[in-house]
């Protein structure tokens, strides 16, 4: 049996983790909270080179996809959040998940908004946001959209649990993965 992942996706600061704290709270079934970011802070806090880091972002993400696979194919059912900013993350998560059982949710926020959170913040380098707006949501559908700008974590995280029994057939990520493998990707 395999678990459902409900995938969050959107830029830094738009909302994502709030909403996975929050649906932990609503979901009937348990589920699993497995933020990118906290395989980013099991890191090593020794600097890395610039040479390096882009070798060693890419394994990490690599790896956290592996991670979140191999939850779900235990049977765990699974929240994560994500930032889809490159095109080969998204392929290889299609790769990795089960479509049927993907749950692919759009976080939406207005670039005024997840600014004045970076800036609330102070965690993420200015700008981290507005330079992932443009390519985030650029190459997936989705199965299901929120609007963190005026909508709460809360109420996101209760229109995702009213929507799970009526997830529609095929699922984003089942068509995304058709569109891939047609294209040759």
């Amino acid at each position: 049996m395999y678990g459902r992942i409900i995938f969050l996706n959107g830029t830094s600061s738009s909302g994502k983790s709030s909403i996975a704290r929050e649906l932990l709270h609503v979901l009937d079934e348990p589920y699993f909270h497995m933020p990118v970011d906290a395989f980013h802070r099991m890191r090593t806090g020794r600097e890395i080179g610039a040479d390096r880091l882009p070798d060693v972002l890419h394994r990490t993400w690599r790896g956290y996809h592996r991670a979140v696979a191999g939850m779900a194919s235990a049977g765990n059912n699974v929240v994560v959040d994500h930032v889809l900013s490159e095109e080969w993350r998204l392929a290889d998560c299609l790769g990795l998940f089960e479509p049927r059982e993907v749950v692919l949710v759009g976080v939406r926020c207005s670039p005024e908004e997840t600014e004045r959170r970076e800036r609330e913040r102070g965690d993420r380098p200015a700008g981290l946001a507005a330079r992932q707006y443009g390519r985030v949501h650029a190459h997936v559908v989705y199965d299901l959209e929120c609007d963190t700008t005026t909508t709460s974590a809360a109420d996101c995280a209760r229109a995702i649990a009213a929507f799970l029994p009526h997830r529609p057939s095929p699922t984003a990520f089942e068509r995304l993965r058709a569109t891939a493998e047609a294209s040759g990707r």
